[in-house]
Protein backbone atom coordinates (compact mmCIF):
# COMPACT_ATOMS: atom_id res chain seq x y z
CA UNK A 1 0.00 0.00 0.00
CA UNK A 2 1.21 3.51 -0.84
CA UNK A 3 1.94 5.95 1.98
CA UNK A 4 2.15 9.76 2.13
CA UNK A 5 -0.51 10.22 -0.55
CA UNK A 6 -1.54 13.88 -1.05
CA UNK A 7 -5.08 14.79 -0.03
CA UNK A 8 -7.43 16.02 -2.75
CA UNK A 9 -10.62 17.90 -2.03
CA UNK A 10 -12.43 16.44 -5.04
CA UNK A 11 -11.66 13.06 -6.56
CA UNK A 12 -12.96 11.81 -9.90
CA UNK A 13 -15.18 8.77 -9.48
CA UNK A 14 -13.95 7.26 -12.74
CA UNK A 15 -10.71 7.80 -14.67
CA UNK A 16 -10.04 6.46 -18.15
CA UNK A 17 -6.45 5.81 -19.24
CA UNK A 18 -5.40 5.43 -22.88
CA UNK A 19 -2.13 3.55 -22.45
CA UNK A 20 -0.25 4.92 -25.45
CA UNK A 21 3.41 5.22 -26.38
CA UNK A 22 4.79 1.76 -25.58
CA UNK A 23 6.10 1.19 -29.10
CA UNK A 24 7.76 4.60 -29.32
CA UNK A 25 9.30 4.11 -25.88
CA UNK A 26 10.93 0.90 -27.12
CA UNK A 27 12.00 2.44 -30.44
CA UNK A 28 13.70 5.33 -28.65
CA UNK A 29 15.83 2.75 -26.83
CA UNK A 30 16.57 0.56 -29.83
CA UNK A 31 14.35 -2.23 -28.49
CA UNK A 32 11.59 -4.32 -30.02
CA UNK A 33 8.07 -3.01 -29.54
CA UNK A 34 7.27 -5.97 -27.29
CA UNK A 35 9.76 -4.60 -24.74
CA UNK A 36 7.74 -1.39 -24.60
CA UNK A 37 4.53 -3.32 -24.02
CA UNK A 38 6.16 -5.25 -21.15
CA UNK A 39 7.27 -2.02 -19.53
CA UNK A 40 3.82 -0.55 -20.15
CA UNK A 41 2.26 -3.51 -18.33
CA UNK A 42 4.41 -2.74 -15.28
CA UNK A 43 3.25 0.86 -15.42
CA UNK A 44 -0.37 -0.28 -15.67
CA UNK A 45 -0.13 -2.29 -12.47
CA UNK A 46 1.69 0.48 -10.60
CA UNK A 47 -0.71 3.25 -11.68
CA UNK A 48 -3.72 1.05 -11.07
CA UNK A 49 -2.62 0.29 -7.51
CA UNK A 50 -1.71 3.90 -6.78
CA UNK A 51 -5.07 5.21 -8.00
CA UNK A 52 -6.83 2.60 -5.86
CA UNK A 53 -4.89 3.74 -2.79
CA UNK A 54 -5.69 7.38 -3.60
CA UNK A 55 -9.38 6.47 -3.51
CA UNK A 56 -10.49 6.38 -7.14
CA UNK A 57 -13.33 3.86 -7.33
CA UNK A 58 -13.49 3.17 -11.05
CA UNK A 59 -10.74 3.00 -13.68
CA UNK A 60 -10.79 1.94 -17.31
CA UNK A 61 -7.53 1.09 -19.09
CA UNK A 62 -7.41 0.87 -22.89
CA UNK A 63 -5.31 -2.25 -23.44
CA UNK A 64 -6.11 -3.45 -26.99
CA UNK A 65 -8.48 -1.92 -29.51
CA UNK A 66 -10.49 -3.59 -32.26
CA UNK A 67 -8.17 -1.77 -34.68
CA UNK A 68 -5.01 -3.18 -33.11
CA UNK A 69 -5.49 -6.49 -34.93
CA UNK A 70 -4.01 -4.75 -37.98
CA UNK A 71 -0.62 -4.55 -36.25
CA UNK A 72 2.14 -7.05 -37.18
CA UNK A 73 1.28 -10.62 -36.21
CA UNK A 74 4.39 -10.88 -34.04
CA UNK A 75 3.40 -7.83 -32.00
CA UNK A 76 -0.21 -9.01 -31.58
CA UNK A 77 1.05 -12.42 -30.44
CA UNK A 78 3.38 -10.81 -27.91
CA UNK A 79 0.51 -8.72 -26.53
CA UNK A 80 -1.76 -11.74 -26.12
CA UNK A 81 1.05 -13.55 -24.30
CA UNK A 82 1.51 -10.52 -22.05
CA UNK A 83 -2.20 -10.45 -21.15
CA UNK A 84 -2.00 -14.14 -20.17
CA UNK A 85 1.10 -13.55 -18.05
CA UNK A 86 -0.62 -10.67 -16.26
CA UNK A 87 -3.65 -12.81 -15.40
CA UNK A 88 -1.51 -15.73 -14.25
CA UNK A 89 0.55 -13.40 -12.08
CA UNK A 90 -2.65 -11.95 -10.65
CA UNK A 91 -3.65 -15.40 -9.40
CA UNK A 92 -0.57 -15.34 -7.16
CA UNK A 93 -1.44 -11.95 -5.62
CA UNK A 94 -4.53 -13.06 -3.73
CA UNK A 95 -3.55 -11.48 -0.41
CA UNK A 96 -2.84 -8.13 -2.03
CA UNK A 97 -6.09 -8.25 -3.98
CA UNK A 98 -7.97 -8.98 -0.76
CA UNK A 99 -6.53 -5.82 0.80
CA UNK A 100 -7.36 -3.50 -2.09
CA UNK A 101 -10.58 -5.34 -3.05
CA UNK A 102 -10.25 -4.62 -6.75
CA UNK A 103 -12.82 -6.13 -9.06
CA UNK A 104 -11.59 -6.92 -12.56
CA UNK A 105 -13.90 -6.53 -15.55
CA UNK A 106 -12.91 -7.03 -19.17
CA UNK A 107 -14.91 -4.96 -21.63
CA UNK A 108 -14.88 -5.54 -25.36
CA UNK A 109 -15.62 -8.24 -27.90
CA UNK A 110 -14.79 -11.79 -26.81
CA UNK A 111 -14.83 -13.10 -30.38
CA UNK A 112 -11.33 -13.35 -31.83
CA UNK A 113 -9.47 -13.65 -28.52
CA UNK A 114 -7.49 -16.87 -27.88
CA UNK A 115 -9.48 -19.52 -26.01
CA UNK A 116 -6.88 -19.94 -23.27
CA UNK A 117 -6.92 -16.18 -22.66
CA UNK A 118 -10.73 -16.20 -22.48
CA UNK A 119 -10.60 -18.92 -19.81
CA UNK A 120 -8.19 -16.82 -17.73
CA UNK A 121 -10.39 -13.76 -18.17
CA UNK A 122 -13.47 -15.66 -17.02
CA UNK A 123 -11.57 -17.03 -14.02
CA UNK A 124 -10.28 -13.58 -13.01
CA UNK A 125 -13.72 -11.99 -13.29
CA UNK A 126 -15.35 -14.72 -11.21
CA UNK A 127 -12.60 -14.62 -8.59
CA UNK A 128 -12.85 -10.85 -8.09
CA UNK A 129 -16.63 -10.54 -8.47
CA UNK A 130 -16.97 -10.49 -4.67
CA UNK A 131 -15.09 -7.19 -4.45
CA UNK A 132 -16.94 -3.88 -4.64
CA UNK A 133 -14.47 -1.27 -3.37
CA UNK A 134 -12.60 -0.69 -6.66
CA UNK A 135 -13.61 -1.62 -10.22
CA UNK A 136 -10.91 -1.99 -12.85
CA UNK A 137 -12.18 -2.19 -16.43
CA UNK A 138 -9.65 -3.53 -18.91
CA UNK A 139 -10.72 -2.63 -22.44
CA UNK A 140 -9.53 -5.61 -24.49
CA UNK A 141 -10.52 -6.05 -28.13
CA UNK A 142 -12.55 -2.94 -27.47
CA UNK A 143 -13.96 -0.22 -29.71
CA UNK A 144 -16.36 2.54 -28.70
CA UNK A 145 -18.41 2.26 -31.88
CA UNK A 146 -18.53 -1.54 -31.56
CA UNK A 147 -19.79 -1.10 -28.00
CA UNK A 148 -22.61 1.20 -29.12
CA UNK A 149 -23.48 -1.22 -31.93
CA UNK A 150 -23.62 -4.04 -29.37
CA UNK A 151 -26.00 -1.97 -27.22
CA UNK A 152 -28.23 -1.15 -30.19
CA UNK A 153 -28.47 -4.82 -31.17
CA UNK A 154 -29.34 -5.77 -27.59
CA UNK A 155 -32.08 -3.15 -27.42
CA UNK A 156 -33.41 -4.08 -30.87
CA UNK A 157 -33.67 -7.73 -29.77
CA UNK A 158 -35.74 -6.69 -26.75
CA UNK A 159 -38.06 -4.67 -28.99
CA UNK A 160 -38.40 -7.62 -31.38
CA UNK A 161 -39.24 -9.94 -28.46
CA UNK A 162 -41.86 -7.52 -27.18
CA UNK A 163 -40.01 -6.87 -23.90
CA UNK A 164 -39.97 -3.12 -24.57
CA UNK A 165 -41.44 -0.72 -27.11
CA UNK A 166 -39.60 1.78 -29.29
CA UNK A 167 -40.94 4.57 -27.05
CA UNK A 168 -39.06 3.02 -24.12
CA UNK A 169 -35.71 3.72 -25.78
CA UNK A 170 -33.86 6.63 -24.19
CA UNK A 171 -30.33 7.55 -23.11
CA UNK A 172 -30.67 5.69 -19.82
CA UNK A 173 -31.64 2.51 -21.63
CA UNK A 174 -28.62 2.78 -23.92
CA UNK A 175 -26.38 3.32 -20.87
CA UNK A 176 -27.90 0.20 -19.29
CA UNK A 177 -26.81 -1.86 -22.30
CA UNK A 178 -23.18 -0.77 -22.69
CA UNK A 179 -20.22 -2.62 -21.18
CA UNK A 180 -19.84 -0.25 -18.22
CA UNK A 181 -23.51 -0.38 -17.23
CA UNK A 182 -24.01 0.52 -13.58
CA UNK A 183 -20.77 2.48 -13.38
CA UNK A 184 -20.39 6.27 -13.48
CA UNK A 185 -19.17 7.80 -16.74
CA UNK A 186 -15.49 8.79 -16.68
CA UNK A 187 -14.93 12.19 -15.09
CA UNK A 188 -11.59 12.53 -16.83
CA UNK A 189 -9.77 10.69 -19.62
CA UNK A 190 -5.98 10.63 -19.65
CA UNK A 191 -4.06 10.44 -22.94
CA UNK A 192 -0.26 10.39 -22.73
CA UNK A 193 2.28 10.17 -25.59
CA UNK A 194 1.52 13.51 -27.26
CA UNK A 195 -1.64 12.45 -29.10
CA UNK A 196 -4.87 14.48 -28.90
CA UNK A 197 -7.69 12.09 -29.76
CA UNK A 198 -9.95 9.50 -28.17
CA UNK A 199 -9.12 6.72 -30.63
CA UNK A 200 -12.54 5.06 -30.30
CA UNK A 201 -12.31 4.88 -26.49
CA UNK A 202 -15.45 5.14 -24.32
CA UNK A 203 -17.26 6.97 -27.11
CA UNK A 204 -20.67 6.95 -25.42
CA UNK A 205 -19.42 7.46 -21.87
CA UNK A 206 -17.09 10.40 -22.62
CA UNK A 207 -19.80 12.92 -23.61
CA UNK A 208 -18.98 15.16 -20.64
CA UNK A 209 -15.55 13.87 -19.66
CA UNK A 210 -12.66 16.19 -18.95
CA UNK A 211 -9.44 15.48 -20.84
CA UNK A 212 -5.80 15.53 -19.78
CA UNK A 213 -3.04 15.24 -22.35
CA UNK A 214 0.70 14.80 -21.90
CA UNK A 215 3.82 14.12 -23.97
CA UNK A 216 4.93 11.46 -21.47
CA UNK A 217 5.04 7.98 -23.01
CA UNK A 218 3.01 5.44 -21.05
CA UNK A 219 5.98 3.37 -19.75
CA UNK A 220 7.38 6.59 -18.23
CA UNK A 221 4.08 7.51 -16.58
CA UNK A 222 4.45 7.91 -12.80
CA UNK A 223 2.50 8.43 -9.61
CA UNK A 224 3.54 12.08 -9.78
CA UNK A 225 1.73 12.35 -13.11
CA UNK A 226 -1.40 11.02 -11.39
CA UNK A 227 -1.01 13.66 -8.68
CA UNK A 228 -0.66 16.29 -11.39
CA UNK A 229 -3.87 15.09 -13.05
CA UNK A 230 -5.79 15.11 -9.78
CA UNK A 231 -4.48 18.56 -8.86
CA UNK A 232 -5.58 19.85 -12.25
CA UNK A 233 -8.98 18.19 -11.83
CA UNK A 234 -9.59 20.33 -8.72
CA UNK A 235 -9.58 23.42 -10.95
CA UNK A 236 -11.99 22.13 -13.59
CA UNK A 237 -15.43 23.79 -13.62
CA UNK A 238 -17.80 21.04 -14.72
CA UNK A 239 -21.12 22.58 -15.76
CA UNK A 240 -22.57 19.71 -17.83
CA UNK A 241 -24.17 22.16 -20.25
CA UNK A 242 -25.42 24.50 -17.52
CA UNK A 243 -24.24 27.97 -16.52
Amino acid sequence: MYKNIPEFEVLPQHVGFIMDGNGRWAKNRGLERSAGHKEGAKTFRRICEYCADVGIKHMTFYAFSTENWSRPEKEVGALMKLFKEYLLEGEERTAENDIRQMRLKFIGEKEGLPKDLLKLIEKAEKKTAKYSKITINIALNYGGRAEITHAVKSIAAKVADGEISVDDINENLVSDNIYTAGQPDPDIIVRPSGEFRLSNFLTWQSAYSEFWFSDVLWPDFTEENVNEILSDFQKRNRRFGGV
